[in-house]
């Protein structure tokens, strides 16, 4: 699955996410897309599995794009600890992602194909979705 090979901290603040992005907003490589309609943080396992079902139901015709990466670690504290102690151990890398943000493109295949590929990479996901196209 998606990770950095090397980060500088292990373990980072969690921020905010922001209510709109600035950037990764427009189509730059396909012709259809996947548009992130709220803010999260999406994991790597869930980036793989919606890039997993729509490669499936395309039968690896045509070509995607994956406009997300997970570089931010995110820790977790084994169950029935007590508060204190510091930050747990990393748990998973994950992707913040904010509201218009693109997540997937796709080209090379007919619109319904690309609509419905993403309708099944939607469920996937922990934010909603909209198709859209250039």
């Amino acid at each position: 699955m998606l990770q950095p090979k090397r980060i500088k901290h292990r373990k980072v603040h969690v921020g905010r996410l922001q209510a709109k992005t600035s950037r990764g907003f427009s189509l730059s490589f396909g012709s259809y897309g996947l548009k992130s309609l709220e803010s999260s943080f999406i994991n790597a396992g869930q980036i793989e599995s919606a890039r997993r079902t729509m490669t499936r139901f395309i039968q690896r015709g045509g070509k995607i794009w994956i406009r997300v990466f997970p570089d931010k670690p995110m820790t977790a504290k084994p169950p029935e600890v007590g508060m204190g102690g510091g930050a747990g151990a990393l748990k998973e890398f994950v992707a913040a992602v904010s509201a218009g943000r693109i997540l997937f493109e796709m080209d090379g295949v007919a619109e319904d194909i690309a609509k419905e590929a993403f309708r099944l990479a939607a469920f996937k996901l922990p934010v909603k979705t909209k198709f859209i196209k250039r």
